[in-house]
């Protein structure tokens, strides 16, 4: 035979003897033991029992009565400039995007005439049966579509409680005859509104009634 053939055949038949030694060895060092379940176990964490009552039952609002005691009508005037863009509030004054709002405190819900309201704000008024009084209206400038779910008013609302008391204690002097303001009792004993379906003039903070 070719000696050439011959050194091929041994240099070929030693290259896999290495590799096979090489691979021996590898599986023995490296060998790890084939999981008896496939994948890895996610654990959730279980919600502590604190987490789970605030998560079932929503914290209500905060009636608005006692800071009204304190409020000061004259920042309540310079706040409702965010709403001027949509409303009037002078006597006899037009309807814009949202209703005038003269006389607004304790007015029923959707009945200022000649605006046309919304299907929803109609729904959200019970045929007249809630009116604006001091919480529903700060729960609404608050919040708007939490408290009228599907309200067209984008205004993302006023956060600040103080804030709202002044715009409503100026609020309530827009009118022939300003609403009372709730007592300490009655403030008190005020419940969280509730919220229902509605819509309310969009882009202005101010009540869309």
């Amino acid at each position: 035979m070719n000696p050439y053939v011959n050194m091929g055949v041994g240099a070929l038949l030693g290259t896999v003897f290495v590799l096979m030694t090489v691979s021996i060895a590898s599986e023995g060092i490296f060998h790890s033991e084939a999981p008896e379940k496939e994948g890895f176990a996610i654990v959730a964490e279980e919600p502590t029992g604190e987490a789970g009552a605030a998560g079932g039952e929503e914290a209500k609002p905060e009636p608005i009565g006692p800071l009204l005691a304190k409020a000061d009508a004259a920042a309540g005037e310079a706040v409702f400039k965010k709403c001027a863009s949509c409303h009037t509030v002078e006597k006899g004054g037009p309807n814009k995007v949202g209703p005038n709002l003269w006389g607004v405190v304790n007015r029923p819900v959707a009945s200022h005439e000649g605006f046309a309201y919304s299907a929803g704000m109609k729904t959200f008024s019970e045929d007249g049966k809630i009116v604006w009084d001091y919480d529903h209206l700060s729960y609404f400038l608050e919040a708007p579509k939490k408290h009228v779910p599907g309200t067209a008013m984008g205004f993302a609302g006023l956060k600040k409680p103080d804030e709202r008391a002044n715009l409503l204690a100026w609020l309530r002097e827009q009118a022939d005859s300003p609403a009372p303001l709730p007592t300490a009792d009655a403030a008190g004993a005020t419940e969280a509104a509730p919220a229902a379906g509605g819509q309310a003039a969009e882009g202005a903070p101010a009540p869309a009634n």
